[in-house]
């Protein structure tokens, strides 16, 4: 149920601008106009906002504000003014993910709130077609402090809307005290305002579905100069509050909440806003997000193989390792990454053999690292090499000596603002010596891929090594993946390690070989590890062996044309003049599609789905067009590809 007070407030922000006087009108419309946000002041001095899409309600009467140490900029304001609103448009390039090429456009405008002390509170406020997104900035003397003890920005859904949402994990619980890192299952299509399980709030991305439409919501912008939020785990009535990380989740001695000198700027908080499509394309994660530092051309991203994923502990031995570079090089892959304790099962020098025996198979080797001192309780090797900054760039002097490609960094220890300096000092010093960076055990990407075009991907997610772990989270791993595409993966990377094509040790894998084919192209990473090993690889049929040599991880364009979070998910992709069209079903009842597929023109392409059993992969020809019928077995799925046509002669 949508408030009364709300319903009355909203009608000058659903009315035409001319329709109210400029000292009442602080509202903001979208460059198609469909989106609205209305600011107000009340008359305790507190400063609120609401979100209409097509007149109906998004967000009810939300909270604005911050409190500091020195001034409180939520409470007792006196005063609001706007400037006009501004056009605001600008085009970046991305070097992974699901659109190389980006425009962004939007509609600005600057709001100042004073204190009894004439202190000031500037808001931001940006609207575009998919969306809004919103930043504090308070102005100071540049010898001022600044401490951020509260943020009041909240979230008030109607009753009736449902959510989508991941608990945080608690600081310092979980496998050797390396919680958090983004690694819980979504309650799926829950009321709004019901408790997180978890004290620790929910994370971001976090969905919602209301009379306006979906929204998904995130930050961006991260600086360094600000701590990662999420949600808090109260959200009384509906209204979910920003909330800040917990005493443990810093780099030793470092801050945890928001600290520094005047001027301070906060994250983007982003609300994407439309249907699911529109959702899936947007881009607002990485709009929002700082420009690159530095232009990378060597920054190449792409597939890898990987022993550990199945093979664990064991296989990270040189005659192992030499094997999986082998495997990369038939599959024509880029990448192989070595992983944990290499330092002591292989070593340095072989390592620098192997680097060399790759480099003539057109591979380079990737290497894992430990991030962590002593803020939890791993013992995995290479550790508490990173944490200096002098000790961390010879290291990595060294590794751009032996020719290593890049590294994967493991158990971060949460979301302080310190710790998310620690992110920011390994993406540069990694850039000053050529290597890509892949973060695991970790926070959420939060644009930083745009920022830094070495970062190629983040786990912050329950991937595959989960199902390979325990026969629960195999069970559970058909409706989480279809989840992510629709929360997780949406704007940011994610390092989910995807396709098993043969048999998980110990595990009774629920997935068909369809809905496996499907995941390289579905999930969007710019290091995209390849789960299965060469044995497995080897088992399948030639056809899916060469559809899987030739998977980018850069699209010029992507569509969702069907599905439901946490249900099912067909998405389209193009590179190129190439299009691939791929689908996953996490029912357990067969599922039929009519997919318009007029968008790719009248071509010719190949399908590959499930086939009698659940391992089984038959391939099909098939021809675009407005009704494409697709029949999906239960947890099964689907890969098509449409080549670029071929030119003909006369």
């Amino acid at each position: 149920m949508i408030r009364k007070s709300t319903l009355l407030w909203l009608l000058c922000a659903l009315l035409p601008l001319s329709a109210c006087s400029q000292d009442q009108d602080y509202t903001l419309h979208s460059p198609d106009g469909r989106i609205a946000v209305a600011l107000d002041l009340d008359g305790q001095g507190r400063l609120h906002y609401a979100v209409t899409r097509d007149g109906a309600v998004v967000l009810e009467r939300s909270r604005l504000g911050l409190v500091l140490d020195d001034r409180d900029l939520a409470h007792g304001l006196r005063t609001l003014r706007a400037d006009a609103p501004s056009l605001v448009e600008g085009a970046y390039t991305m070097v992974q993910g699901k659109q190389k090429d980006i425009t962004y456009r939007a509609r600005e405008r600057r709001y100042r709130a004073e204190n009894a002390d004439g202190q000031v509170l500037e808001l931001t406020l940006r609207a575009s077609d998919d969306g809004i997104a919103f930043r504090y900035r308070v102005e100071g003397d540049a010898q001022a402090g600044y401490r951020v003890k509260d943020e009041l920005t909240s979230f008030a859904f109607a009753g009736g809307s449902r959510a989508w949402l991941q608990p945080m994990a608690v600081a310092q619980t979980g496998f050797a005290n390396t919680n958090p890192s983004y690694e819980e299952l979504y309650l799926m299509d829950i009321p709004v305002g019901e408790p997180s399980p978890s004290a620790a709030g929910w994370v971001f991305p976090a969905l919602f579905h209301t009379a306006g439409g979906w929204a998904l919501l995130t930050e961006a912008g991260m600086d360094g100069h600000y701590h990662a939020s999420r949600l808090q785990a109260q959200a009384p009535g509906g209204e979910y509050r920003i909330g800040f990380p917990t005493g443990p989740e810093v780099f030793p001695g470092g801050a945890l909440a928001a600290q520094g000198t005047l001027p301070l700027a906060s994250p983007w908080r982003i609300i994407a806003i439309g249907d699911l499509p529109t959702l899936l394309r947007s881009t607002l994660g990485t709009d929002l997000a700082q420009p690159a530092l530095a232009p990378m051309p060597w920054v190449k991203p792409g597939l890898a193989s990987w022993s550990w994923a199945l093979l664990k502990d064991a296989s990270v031995n040189a005659d192992t390792q030499k094997r999986f570079i082998d495997y990369a090089a038939a599959m024509g892959w880029p990448y192989t990454l070595v992983d944990v304790n290499w330092d002591r099962t292989i070593g340095y020098e072989k390592m620098t053999e192997l680097t060399q025996y790759a480099a003539r198979k057109n591979v380079r080797l990737l290497l894992w690292y430990n991030s962590s001192g002593d803020w939890n309780e791993t013992d995995f090797t290479p550790k508490s090499t990173l944490l200096a900054p002098a000790q961390r760039r010879a290291e990595f002097a060294r590794l751009q000596q032996m020719g290593i490609a890049g590294i994967k960094v493991d158990f971060f220890a949460g979301d302080g603002q310190s710790m998310i300096n620690y992110y920011r000092d390994i993406l540069q010093d990694a850039a000053d010596h050529r290597l890509l960076v892949n973060f695991h055990g970790c926070t959420l990407p939060r644009g930083l891929q745009r920022t830094f075009p070495n970062l190629m991907t983040m786990e912050s997610a329950r991937g595959l090594e989960f199902v390979t772990f325990t026969q629960d989270n195999a069970d559970q791993a058909p409706e989480h993946m279809a989840m992510l595409p629709f929360t997780r993966n949406v704007f940011d990377p994610m390092d989910f390690t995807p396709t098993v094509l043969a048999e998980i040790p110990d595990i009774e894998r629920r997935t068909r070989n369809g809905f496996e084919l499907a995941l390289p192209v579905l999930f969007l990473s710019g290091l995209q590890h390849v789960a299965e090993t060469d044995a497995g690889m080897a088992q399948v049929p030639e056809h899916v062996r060469d559809y899987l040599m030739d998977i980018p991880v850069l699209w010029d364009e992507s569509r969702l044309l069907d599905g439901y979070p946490g249900r099912f998910a067909v998405v389209a992709r193009r590179s190129g003049d190439t299009w691939h069209v791929v689908g996953i079903n996490a029912d357990p009842e067969n599922r039929r599609l009519a997919l318009d597929l007029s968008f790719i023109g009248t071509r010719t392409g190949q399908m590959i789905t499930d086939g009698a059993t659940a391992r089984d992969l038959v391939r099909s020809d098939l021809q675009a067009g407005a009704t494409v019928t697709v029949d999906i077995r239960d947890r099964g799925g689907f890969v098509m590809k449409f080549p670029a046509p071929t030119a003909t002669t006369h």
